[in-house]
């Protein structure tokens, strides 16, 4: 005999519910980029994409993304893996290290870059001198997204790892294949989906990024220091239509990799 709870729960339908209180979220999410869009006209929009600054902040925040990502990927997935097949409390306490700069304020974030790769410091004057500078470069837009970047890479990946049978990679092994072997064909396959999700959501986030990148490298400018300037000095019916140029290019880049994704480790 059902309970006066199990018959008061029968008559919801709990999914129905679920999406409900979701939607209220993803409308949160979806009005304003839709108010951004349509507040400005298709002209203005395409007026802006030919102006010099927004080609210029286009091309550093596109490749100031892809390199931030590129090395997030090299020395997160790594981490990632050790991470999640390390027994012991050294990797939880490790893994606190890695989320230390998704809770950091972003402006925080690069002033303790400039601590170790500001001008003033041993690394950075090392690097001037040989002809890369870390600040007010290229190298130090990539250095500031990768440092508020790469988190997401370490902990999404390790979770998706996590998620595969380790007896699976010790079968492999069984069999004779070496453990890179065994990563390479058995868990990455098998985590990849997991693993893509940090990389576009690194990517994303790069592409994004103003606090950290505006104090280490505000020179040559990204996509959101550029807004940031326009509305400063020019206003934000200035600054509007470069936002939606940011918007279009960050959903356009995360199609891209989402299609290019589809498990090319198989």
């Amino acid at each position: 005999m059902e309970s006066p709870t199990e018959r008061v729960a029968g008559r919801f339908d709990w999914l129905s519910v679920t999406l409900l209180l979701g939607a209220v979220l993803l409308c949160y999410y979806l009005v304003p980029l839709l108010a951004l869009v349509v507040a400005q006209p298709p002209g203005a929009v395409f007026a802006r994409l030919t102006a010099p600054a927004v080609i210029g902040a286009a091309r550093t925040s596109l490749l100031g993304a892809g390199a931030s990502t590129l090395l997030a990927t090299a020395f997160g997935l790594p981490l990632a893996y050790w991470l999640a097949r390390t027994d012991g409390r050294l990797p939880t306490l490790l893994t606190a290290v890695v989320v230390l700069p998704l809770v950091l304020p972003p402006v925080v974030s690069g002033m303790v870059l400039l601590t170790v790769v500001g001008p003033n410091t041993v690394v950075g004057s090392a690097a001037a001198t040989a002809g890369v500078p870390l600040t007010r470069s290229l190298a130090g837009v990539a250095l500031a997204q990768t440092f508020v970047a790469s988190p997401f890479v370490v902990v999404t990946s390790k979770a998706a790892i996590e998620g595969v049978d380790r007896r699976l990679e010790h079968a492999a092994r069984s069999l004779g294949k070496r453990r890179f072997t065994a990563v390479r064909r058995v868990t990455l396959p098998l985590a990849w989906p997991g693993i893509l999700a940090g990389i576009t959501l690194a990517f994303a986030r790069a592409m994004g990024e103003f606090g950290a990148t505006i104090m280490l490298a505000y020179y040559p400018r990204t996509m959101p220091v550029q807004i940031w300037v326009s509305f400063t000095t020019l206003g934000l019916d200035e600054a509007f239509p470069i936002a939606v140029v940011l918007v279009g290019l960050a959903v356009a880049t995360l199609v891209v990799l989402e299609t290019l994704g589809t498990n090319p480790l198989e």
